[in-house]
């Protein structure tokens, strides 16, 4: 059985068009570039720069790499590579350092794949907050985890940006086998805001579709749902549940690298086919129709249509 490999084409959602032909071919310099580029919307403080609320609420919404690059060459006329002021960055979440970093990659010929999921390395390590890495595949090994927001130091974490511990970040999928196997309190997976309702099994499972959409090439938004990932938990079936659990185990067993630690809730060494994935996304509860819903932070929920094919 073949191990899934994400391929080196770009996705709709990646494609970044024309990239400058100084662009740094290696994985640590890209993530250190998309850093000098983006500025996560709520992050201003940590840098003593108020982020302008319209740019907070509008930029995020971007789906694509070539919607963050327009706006990033209207806000300042210095090339991609040249040091940008806080002022002159984009204002974005997670996602979009992942998704940046991802089209950057495959762009200079490194494997990688867009990844949702849960980090404990920005509190105290006991909340699995909602994030997004990229993952990767460089020339001398496995697949790794690289986290772009955190890569030029300003946030203190204890490992190398560009390796991530599988035990510091859960994919989605694994997340859920863990809160399914009562190994982890569901309550302690989200968003950490005071906000109970931003937490639970629920916001688990959405990541879990969501995650699956990324490994087809569908990179959507955090905030993005359809399918088993906007269904109540109540009308949630048993059937549906079935169908989670082997998304997520399919999802989580993705995740193995060989650089992975012996802690890491996947065994390294298992392999997952791309028919596999693919299957997974052909079922309709979980494939992104033409038509979601998204939730956004600021702007209230609203039913957007995809332009042609959802598919990646």
């Amino acid at each position: 059985m073949d191990s899934y490999d994400f391929p080196l084409r770009q996705s709709r959602y990646s494609d970044p068009g024309a990239v400058p032909a100084d662009l740094p071919a290696g994985p640590r310099e890209l993530a250190v570039l998309v850093r000098n580029l983006l500025i996560h919307r709520e992050e201003g403080g940590r840098f003593g720069y108020a982020v302008p609320e319209e740019r907070r609420r509008e930029d995020a919404e971007a789906r694509y790499v070539g919607g963050i690059l327009r706006v990033l060459r209207e806000r300042g006329p210095a090339p991609l590579t040249v040091h940008r002021e806080l002022g002159e960055r984009f204002a974005g979440t997670c996602r979009d350092f992942a998704l940046l970093l991802c089209a950057f990659l495959r762009a200079t010929g490194t494997a990688a794949r867009v990844r949702c999921g849960f980090a404990t390395y920005f509190g105290d390590g006991s909340f699995h907050e909602d994030h997004w890495v990229t993952e990767y595949r460089p020339r001398d090994g496995g697949w790794r985890l690289a986290d772009a927001q955190v890569a030029d130091g300003a946030y203190d974490v204890p490992f190398d940006p560009l390796d991530v511990p599988r035990d510091r970040f859960l994919v989605a999928g694994a997340g859920w086998l863990a809160c399914r196997a009562g190994d982890a309190d569901p309550d302690a997976f989200g968003i950490a805001l005071p906000e109970e309702h931003l937490r639970g099994l629920w916001f688990v499972r959405g990541n879990v579709v969501r995650d699956l959409a990324a490994l087809n090439g569908v990179e959507v938004l955090p905030w993005d749902a359809w399918g088993l990932a906007a269904k109540d938990e109540a009308e949630v079936t048993v059937d549906d549940l079935a169908l989670l659990d082997e998304a997520a185990g399919v999802t989580a067993a993705v995740a193995t690298t060989a650089s992975a630690p012996v802690s890491a809730p996947v065994s390294a060494t298992a392999t997952v086919s791309a028919s596999e994935v693919r299957r997974l996304y052909a079922d309709p509860r979980l494939a992104v129709p033409a038509e979601i819903t998204s939730h956004t932070t600021y702007l209230g929920v609203r039913k957007v249509s995809l332009p042609g094919s959802p598919r990646g």
